[in-house]
């Protein structure tokens, strides 16, 4: 199954940027554990996603609460299923 979280931020950026590096990393160890994570920032400043695999809504919620930009309160953000209905899947 898809998830995309879908987050604003919520503090100053130098604040934010601070866990930047530790995020990267999370989004690598998902990438490696196989759940083919992909991060990203809108154009426009103040928010992003992340997209990524989980077997279950309950995975998922926890992958998000292992982020670190969720851990420092950064960010706010919504979780969703996605389904695919037409592409690779």
């Amino acid at each position: 199954m898809w998830f995309v979280k879908i987050e604003t931020g919520i503090v100053p950026k130098p604040e934010f940027d601070r866990y930047i590096p530790a995020h990267k990393a999370y989004v690598q160890d998902l990438i490696d554990r196989g759940h083919q994570a992909k991060t990203g920032y809108w154009g426009e400043y103040g928010g992003g996603m992340m997209l990524f695999q989980a077997d279950s809504l309950a995975e998922a919620e926890q992958i998000v609460a292992a982020d670190p930009l969720i851990q420092n309160h950064c960010v706010s953000y919504k979780l969703h299923e996605w389904r695919i209905t037409l592409g690779d899947d």
